[in-house]
């Protein structure tokens, strides 16, 4: 699974800085800063449903699963036409992602 695709510079529409982000444990992550772009993204609005509605609604179901949700967000596609606002540069290069990133404000 591709997250993330290298591009040449005749493709450039638009490009966020990069951010190095290193863990406690030595390991670290190149990140795009998507501030700017969330300054202009409309929020997605969803209610929060009660927690006794909730467990009623769970009381009758037939099953209940546990899902592992690490690095979910890798998992989402992203819609051809929005790829080109998720693009990042840094040292080695431009790139572009082509699943959902983790900053985005409706991911």
């Amino acid at each position: 699974m591709d997250v993330i695709r290298k591009i040449g510079h005749n493709d450039i529409v638009e490009i966020t800085t990069s951010v190095l982000i290193t863990w406690n444990d030595g390991k670290s992550r190149l990140c795009g800063d998507f501030r700017s772009l969330n300054n202009y993204t409309k929020p997605d609005r969803y209610h929060i449903p009660r927690i006794p509605h909730a467990l009623d609604k769970l009381a009758k179901s037939k099953y209940i699963t546990k899902m592992d949700c690490m690095k979910g967000l890798n998992h989402n596609g992203v819609k051809p036409n929005s790829i080109k606002i998720l693009r990042i540069i840094c040292h080695m290069g431009i790139y572009e992602y082509t699943r959902m990133p983790f900053g985005i404000k409706n991911a």
